[in-house]
């Protein structure tokens, strides 16, 4: 049974004076792609830079959710909406902290990740757009393949689809750039959208 009595906390620290104290705005950057495609390093590598650069961040991947909040969660069409929505919540909630958020997830399907979308004040989509068979290459776990002999089931980009982003607000080409050159990408995007006057 869903509660009906909760209401919402009104925090007495302003927004406002946290993005002053800190020196910038809190916020999501939601890293969306296929298995394989170079999400997960590029956050973690993102969030090093950011912090080198003085800003408040923390990066989290779906791993990290589904070891511990979502670890009652499998991998069909449902459960992948929860997790997501339970990652898109936590993202918000940190954001609202004042973090620069870098969730980096498949996040396959855009009904769920404009879900997470609305969940934020302040979020920005990046698409980490890789050719499936350049992910396949990457892939030295060996799920690809694992996926096309019906080993794994429900993997996205083989027996699961993936709906691309229709207006994320960054594009990068991670078949053609490399991962630095994408932190280069993004940390310059961060700076220009989250950096407070």
């Amino acid at each position: 049974m869903k509660s009906t009595n909760i209401t919402r906390v009104v925090h007495l620290v302003d927004e406002q004076e946290r993005w002053r104290r800190q020196g910038h705005r809190g916020g999501v950057v939601w890293m969306t792609g296929l298995p394989a495609s170079g999400k997960k390093s590029i956050a973690y590598e993102l969030e090093t830079r950011l912090f080198e650069a003085e800003f408040e961040a923390y990066a989290f991947d779906s791993a990290r959710i589904r070891l511990g909040l979502s670890s009652n969660l499998g991998f069909d069409r449902e459960d992948r909406r929860e997790n997501i929505r339970r990652a898109g919540e936590l993202a918000a909630i940190m954001a609202r902290s004042g973090l620069v958020v870098i969730a980096a997830f498949i996040s396959p399907y855009q009904r769920d990740r404009e879900a997470a979308r609305s969940a934020a004040d302040n979020f920005h989509e990046v698409f980490l757009d890789v050719p499936p068979d350049v992910c396949e290459a990457r892939d030295d776990q060996g799920r690809y393949a694992r996926a096309r002999t019906g080993e794994l089931a429900d993997f996205t980009g083989v027996s699961a689809p993936y709906e691309r982003p229709t207006s994320p607000e960054l594009v990068l080409d991670g078949a053609a750039l490399s991962q630095t050159a994408c932190v280069d990408q993004l940390v310059a995007y961060v700076e220009r959208h989250f950096r407070f006057p």
